[in-house]
C-alpha cells in the first residue's frame, strides 16, 4: 500500500516555549514557539513515521542521487549547520515536502514528472527553503493547521478527520499549507539555491506548469501544495522566470546547467503509478496480490492507499472508511481492541461469514463534544490475519451511508484471478527518438495508446503538437 502526504508537519505532542529568534533567511527577529533544538527533535520524531507510512523507494542509486544533490544545496543554504536528510519515498502521488529540522522527502511520483536536473534542483531548493526560513515552525506558532481530510484534495468534517488521526498515528503529518508570503519566499530560495550549485533556475517555473496540467488531467479537487491557493500558477510562473533571469545576471553565468538527459537516465525503470505489490485499484475494486484479497470500493468515493491502510471517503466529506490490519489473535480479541483503541461504545455485534471468511460485525458509537459518531466495523479472519474494515459517519448522517459501507465490506473475498495476482508495475522507460516528428507522432511510434497521449505529454513536460528532434530522450510508460 502507499500513502499521500500533501504537507510538511508533525502534530505529535511538542514541548514548546515562546521565544524570539532571528530568521536565518531574512535576518529579522520573529516570535516562535520552539527553539532550533526542539525543531530538530521534531524532525527526528517525524522521520520514522514518514518512512513507516510511505516506505522508502527501493532504489539505492536514486536515494544516493537525491542525497548528493540535497547535501550540495544544503551546504550553500542559509542554515548549513543543520544535519539534512533527503529521501525518495514510495508513493505515486506527485509531491515533495519538508519536515522541520532538516528532513526533505520527494515521492517517486514527483520524480517521474520532473524532466531535468535543473527542475529537480529548483523543487529541492524550494523545499529546503521551507526549512531554512522556518516556515513550518511559524505555522505551528500561528496555529494554521487546517481541518483537512485524509484523502488527497478532500475536505472532510473535522470530527471525521480527528477519528482518522486516531486510526493512523502518522496522519498528524497531513496537509499543512503555507501562506502566500512563505510560498513566494521558498520560490525565491529555490531559484537562489539551485543557481548557486550551477543549475538554470528558470526550469523550476516550467515544472509548475507541468504540475498544473497533471492536476487538471486527474480532476483533482486540489492542486499540489506548492500550487494551491497561494499565488496563482500564472503569477508564480512569471515571477520565477523574472527571479531566474535576475539571478543568472547576478552570477554572470548565462550557461547554467539543465541536465535533461542526465536526469532522465537516472529515472529509467522508475515505478510509475500504483505498485501492485502494495495493492492497487482497478475498475472500482481494490486488489492486494501479496495478501491475496480484494474488495470493492463505493462508487465515486475518494481513495488513498498507504502502507498501513486503505482510506476511502465520500465526496461530500461526510463518511470515511478505513481498511487495515486488526490487532489480536482471535476475532473476539480484535473486536475488543477496536472498541478500546477508538474509545467506542458497543451498540450491537454478531458473528457471520463473509464469502467463506469468519467475521464479526459491530456497530458502535463515539461520543465527543462536537457530536456523536457511529461506526460500522467488519473484522474478517483471512488466512493468518484479521482485517478491520471500519466505516464512520456522524450519527445523524449514518443511515445514508450504512448500506454503502456494508456493501463494500461484504465484498471482501480471496483474490484468485491470476491476471490480478501476477500484475506487474508500470515503469518509466526512456526512449531515444529516431526520427523528428511531433510528440504525438513519436509517442504513437512507441506504441502509446491514444487515450494516454495527453498523460504522456504532461509527463514529458511537452505539448502533443511540439516538434521533437531526432535523438531526443523521452519518457514512455511500460512494464
Amino acid at each position: 500500500m502507499k500513502y499521500l502526504l500533501m504537507a510538511s508537519f508533525l502534530t505529535a505532542s511538542l514541548f514548546v516555549i515562546s521565544n524570539c529568534a532571528r530568521n536565518p533567511v531574512t535576518g529579522k527577529k520573529e516570535v516562535v514557539l520552539m527553539s532550533e533544538a526542539q525543531e530538530i527533535e521534531m524532525g527526528k520524531a517525524a522521520d520514522p513515521e514518514v518512512i513507516q507510512q510511505f516506505g522508502l523507494y527501493e532504489d539505492s542509486s536514486l536515494q544516493n542521487y537525491i542525497n548528493s544533490m540535497g547535501q550540495r544545496m544544503a551546504a550553500i543554504s542559509h542554515r548549513p549547520g543543520l544535519e539534512y536528510h533527503f529521501r525518495v519515498i514510495n508513493s505515486d502521488v506527485v509531491n515533495a515536502f519538508a519536515v522541520p529540522g532538516g528532513y526533505v522527502y520527494f515521492t517517486r511520483g514527483i520524480m517521474a514528472y520532473l524532466n531535468s536536473e535543473a527542475q529537480f534542483a529548483g523543487v529541492l531548493g524550494h523545499e529546503i527553503g521551507h526549512i531554512t526560513a522556518r516556515h513550518s515552525v511559524k505555522q505551528q506558532r500561528n496555529q494554521i493547521l487546517a481541518s483537512v481530510g485524509l484523502i488527497a484534495g478532500m475536505i472532510i468534517s473535522p470530527e471525521l478527520a480527528r477519528f482518522g488521526e486516531t486510526a493512523s498515528q502518522g496522519l498528524g503529518l497531513l496537509l499543512l499549507k503555507y501562506g502566500r508570503d512563505a510560498e513566494r519566499q521558498s520560490d525565491e530560495l529555490g531559484v537562489d539555491y539551485s543557481a548557486k550549485i550551477g543549475y538554470d533556475p528558470q526550469y523550476m517555473a516550467d515544472f509548475f506548469q507541468t504540475l498544473e496540467r497533471q492536476s487538471a488531467q486527474n480532476h483533482s479537487e486540489e492542486l499540489p501544495p506548492f500550487l494551491s491557493t497561494h499565488p496563482s500558477p500564472e503569477e508564480r510562473y512569471a515571477t520565477i522566470k523574472k527571479l531566474a533571469a535576475k539571478k543568472k545576471q547576478e552570477l554572470n553565468n548565462p550557461n547554467l546547467a539543465v541536465g535533461r538527459n542526465e536526469y532522465l537516465r537516472r529515472i529509467e525503470g522508475l515505478i510509475y503509478g500504483e505498485d501492485p505489490k502494495e495493492g492497487f485499484l482497478e475498475n472500482g475494486v481494490f486488489y492486494h496480490p501479496p495478501l491475496g484479497l480484494q474488495f470493492t470500493i463505493p462508487t465515486n468515493w475518494a481513495y488513498q492507499n498507504t502502507p498501513q491502510q486503505v482510506q476511502l471517503a465520500s465526496r461530500d466529506g461526510k463518511a470515511l472508511m478505513i481498511f487495515t490490519l486488526a490487532q489480536g489473535k482471535t476475532l473476539d480479541e480484535a473486536a475488543n481492541n477496536v472498541l478500546q483503541q477508538y474509545k467506542l461504545q458497543l451498540v450491537n455485534s454478531n458473528r457471520t461469514t463473509i464469502n467463506g471468511n469468519n467475521a464479526i460485525v459491530m456497530i458502535a458509537d463515539l461520543q465527543q463534544q462536537q457530536g456523536s459518531l457511529r461506526t460500522l466495523s467488519y473484522l474478517v479472519q483471512h488466512g493468518d490475519n484479521i482485517y478491520l474494515m471500519i466505516g464512520v459517519s456522524a450519527l445523524n448522517d449514518f443511515p445514508a451511508y450504512d448500506n454503502i459501507l456494508a456493501s463494500s465490506m461484504k465484498s471482501f473475498r480471496t483474490l484468485t484471478d491470476p491476471t490480478m495476482l501476477n500484475k506487474k508495475p508500470q515503469r518509466v522507460r526512456i526512449k531515444t527518438v529516431g526520427q523528428t516528428g511531433t510528440l504525438q507522432q513519436v509517442l504513437r511510434f512507441f506504441g502509446v495508446a491514444d487515450k494516454r497521449l495527453e498523460e504522456h505529454a504532461i509527463l514529458n513536460g511537452m505539448q502533443l503538437t511540439e516538434s521533437v528532434p531526432s535523438g531526443t530522450l523521452i519518457k514512455v510508460i511500460g512494464e
